[in-house]
């Protein structure tokens, strides 16, 4: 009789707070989902059922509180915007910034980035796909739960359309140092910026968080890397 080979668990990039819930935030979770939320669990998102319309689609990879992905949307009519975070408080305020903005071109999203990419888009489909400032796991023992990694860089890879943007953001100079390592050795990028360069133009909104740190003298890098 063989032994069991053991089940190894995929590492996980984030980190489920027990961040606790305003009453608006409740409420906008149970009222607003149902108008505004994506299940995770129905099959490839169909972009004319969910807008009305085949736009330009972008996805953006852990809002936080959302601010930042509302303004974009706003400020960009002409595409359509999923959102997807695991944190409860963000997508309550999130919701409700939906809600009290009328923002028609944005939907929300709960639950983990790598098997929503795999089930719920199909290749090919994204336009954009935005990740700014994604936990850093700053301890060097860490690093091997950073988001930026090769494989799940070639998963991207597979659901954007030829042309399509990826952009990165950090305020961890050690990770922007990785981020551009990952994605310089990448087949299926280059660099809009030039060969190892962080890009100083581009369209991102400015968050809270982001106005914080630079206010307290942090830096913050942005990547955009175009697919061939």
């Amino acid at each position: 009789m063989t032994q069991q080979e053991p089940s190894h668990r995929a590492i996980k990039s984030y980190v489920v707070r027990g961040g606790r819930l305003t009453p608006s935030q409740q409420q906008a979770m149970e009222t607003l989902w149902p108008m505004y939320g994506l299940a995770n669990d129905a099959g490839l998102i169909d972009r004319q059922a969910v807008f009305g319309r085949n736009a330009e689609l972008v996805f953006e990879i852990g809002f936080g509180m959302g601010d930042s992905l509302a303004a974009m949307a706003l400020q960009h009519p002409e595409r359509d915007y999923i959102g997807i975070d695991v944190h409860p408080p963000g997508i309550g305020t999130l919701l409700r910034e939906i809600r009290d903005k009328n923002i028609t071109n944005l939907r929300v999203m709960q639950g983990d980035a790598v098997q929503v990419l795999a089930n719920c888009f199909a290749d090919n489909s994204l336009d954009r796909i935005q990740i700014f400032f994604p936990d850093p796991w700053h301890k060097k023992r860490h690093h091997k739960r950073r988001m930026i990694q090769a494989p799940f860089v070639e998963a991207l890879a597979r659901k954007l359309r030829q042309g399509g943007i990826l952009h990165l953001a950090t305020d961890w100079e050690n990770y922007a140092e990785q981020m551009m390592a990952v994605m310089s050795v990448s087949p299926r990028f280059h660099n809009l910026a030039g060969a190892g360069c962080f890009t100083e133009v581009h369209e991102r909104v400015e968050t809270k968080f982001e106005r914080r740190g630079r206010r307290l003298g942090h830096g913050v890098w942005d990547l955009v890397f175009e697919k061939c």
